[in-house]
C-alpha cells in the first residue's frame, strides 16, 4: 500500500513537471482597456494586442485618443494599457505621471525607432539639411511645419519657440498622420517645400524619398530623434491582472515587422484588427515568445488556445 501510494505521488509530481500550471486572472482583468493616439505604428502593435487577448478569452478594447487624454485616463483608471510611449519624444507628457507613479513602464517593446523632422530628398539637396537651415527657406515653406494629431505635436512647437532657429512666425499645421502624409503627397508631386514630423517604423520611409535633419537633438535627442517605445499600464496593474501582464512583458516587436504590418494598413487598407492578423499569421512563429507562460482567461494553454482561435495549424 506505502510502494503504491509513493509511486502514485512520484506520478503526480513527475506530470507536474512536464504540464505547466496556469492560473487565470480575477474577473475584474476580463476587460482590457487600451488606447492609441492614431498613429498606424501604434494602430499595427495595438491591434496585435487585441487580437491576441481577444483570442485568449479576455475582452479586450481600444479607444482613439490625444496622448494627453491618454496619460490622463490612465492616471484615473478609465485605461489599462498603452503601448506606445516613445522616449524621448514623450518624455515631457510622460513625467508628471512618472513622478506621481500613477503610470508605470512595463518594458520596451521596441528598438531603433527614430523621430524628428523630415524633408523630401530634393528639399535637402536644395540646402535645407538641419534646423537652423528651416527659415532661410521660409517663404518656400510658407512659414509651415505639418504635423499630426493635436496634442501630439509638442516638440515642433518647442522648436518654432526657440529664438536660436528664428521661426517664432511659423505655424505648426495640426491635423492627422493621415492628413499630414496626404500633404506631403501633394507638395511632392509638385516638387514643393515641406517639412513635417517624420519616424521610423512607418512606410513613409518607403513610399517617399525623404531626409531627416540634423540639429534637433535638444528636442528630440541625438541620432536624429533615436528612439524606443515602451508599454506602459496605470499604477498597480500589473499585480491585479498578472496574466496580462506576463503576456505584456513578452510583448516584443521590430522595425522591419511594424513597417510590414504598417504597410498592411496604409498600402492595403486593412483594419488595424485585420492586419494585426494577417501579420501574426504571416510569422506564426512570433506567437512561441509572446505566449511564453501565458494563459486564456478561463487559465488553460495559451499558445494552443491562441492558435485554435486564429485558425493556425
Amino acid at each position: 500500500m506505502k510502494l503504491s501510494l509513493s509511486a502514485g505521488i512520484a506520478a503526480i509530481m513527475a506530470a507536474s513537471t512536464i504540464t505547466p500550471a496556469f492560473a487565470s486572472d480575477p474577473e475584474s482583468c476580463k476587460i482590457v482597456r487600451m488606447a492609441e493616439p492614431g498613429w498606424n505604428d501604434l494602430a499595427f502593435t495595438t491591434g496585435i494586442g487585441l487580437t491576441l487577448l481577444k483570442a485568449l478569452g479576455y475582452e479586450a478594447k481600444s479607444q482613439l485618443l490625444g496622448i494627453d487624454v491618454i496619460y490622463r485616463s490612465l492616471k484615473n483608471k478609465d485605461l489599462d494599457v498603452f503601448l506606445g510611449y516613445w522616449d524621448p519624444a514623450m518624455v515631457t507628457y510622460y513625467e508628471p505621471y512618472k513622478q506621481d507613479g500613477s503610470v508605470e513602464t512595463v518594458r520596451t517593446n521596441l528598438e531603433g525607432a527614430k523621430y524628428t523632422f523630415a524633408v523630401p530628398t530634393y528639399v535637402w539637396e536644395a540646402g535645407v539639411r538641419d534646423f537652423s537651415d528651416l527659415q532661410k527657406f521660409a517663404d518656400k515653406f510658407d512659414h509651415k511645419l505639418y504635423g499630426i494629431e493635436p496634442g501630439s505635436n509638442q516638440l515642433m512647437l518647442d522648436a518654432i519657440k526657440d529664438p536660436a532657429l528664428g521661426l517664432q512666425s511659423w505655424e505648426v499645421v495640426e491635423s492627422s498622420e493621415q492628413g499630414m502624409l496626404s500633404e506631403v503627397s501633394r507638395r511632392t508631386r509638385s516638387r514643393s517645400f515641406i517639412v513635417f514630423q517624420g519616424w521610423a517604423p512607418h512606410p513613409m520611409n518607403t513610399v517617399f524619398d525623404i531626409k531627416y535633419l540634423t540639429g534637433g537633438d535638444k528636442f528630440y535627442g541625438p541620432n536624429f530623434g533615436a528612439a524606443t517605445v515602451s508599454t506602459q499600464v496605470r499604477k498597480g496593474y500589473l499585480q491585479e491582472c498578472p496574466n496580462v501582464a506576463k503576456l505584456l512583458n513578452n510583448l516584443t516587436f521590430d522595425v522591419a515587422y511594424e513597417n510590414r504590418g504598417m504597410a498592411y494598413i496604409m498600402n492595403d487598407g486593412l483594419e488595424p484588427g485585420d492586419a494585426a492578423l494577417k501579420a501574426i499569421k504571416d510569422e506564426p512563429q512570433r506567437l512561441e515568445n509572446w505566449l511564453a507562460g501565458v494563459s486564456t482567461y478561463n487559465g488553460e494553454a495559451g499558445l494552443p488556445a491562441v492558435k485554435t482561435a486564429l485558425g493556425l495549424k
